[in-house]
């Protein structure tokens, strides 16, 4: 997955309480499709009427944010079905940061597997985000959202996930860096106890 370090961009404000999983990507849109190109189903029922034309009056339809790399949730973010599918919607519509005042806990984690970095911010500071100025800097390295125009807020975020993010990997990924140290265990393993081997 791709690094994240410093991301700078336009900032969607998508503010509702408890926007879940299958909002974010209708489950049917998960049956026989490929994890490249989910972008187009991300919000599919608030984004396309029946007839599959676009709604004008959702946020991510409007020229202003058509582009936007930033996302600004509601609480509960990400809440329902555990379903990764909702993590790669988001990201290959062009997502690379989501803030929100708190996160569904299974969402959270399977943003930090799939690159798109989870900032939880207290409610206030999120809707004075809004508020203002749309364009953002997000540096992951110094834990800060800089809005065009204000002062830093500074967020909190795990080291472990941190070092996933900005080293662009996922748990398969840290555990293959440790190649060597796991065939050197089992080098040893297999002499104190060959028959774990035979």
């Amino acid at each position: 997955m791709e690094k994240f370090i410093t991301h700078g961009g336009i900032a969607a404000p998508l503010y509702r309480a408890n926007i879940n999983t299958d909002v974010i990507i209708p489950i049917k849109r998960l049956l026989g499709t490929e994890r490249d190109g989910l972008g187009r189903y991300a919000f599919e029922p608030w984004r396309y009427y029946d007839d599959g034309l676009e709604n004008p009056e959702f946020i991510l339809n409007q020229a202003d944010y058509r582009n936007a790399s930033i996302l600004i949730g509601g609480p509960n973010f990400g809440c329902g079905s555990s379903r990764e599918g909702a993590v790669w919607a988001l990201a290959d519509f062009g997502f690379r940061c989501v803030i929100a005042p708190s996160f569904g806990d299974i969402f959270y984690g399977n943003c930090l597997q799939s690159g798109l970095l989870p900032v939880v911010l207290p409610e206030d500071q999120v809707r004075r985000l809004i508020a203002g100025s749309n364009i953002f800097d997000i540096d992951l390295e110094a834990r800060l959202v800089i809005p065009k125009g204000t002062a830093p807020l500074p967020f909190k975020i795990d080291d472990a996930g941190r070092m996933k993010l900005m080293q662009g990997l996922d748990n398969l990924g840290m555990t293959l860096r440790r190649g060597g140290e796991i065939s050197e265990f089992q080098n040893r393993d297999r002499q104190a106890r060959p028959w774990i081997y035979e």
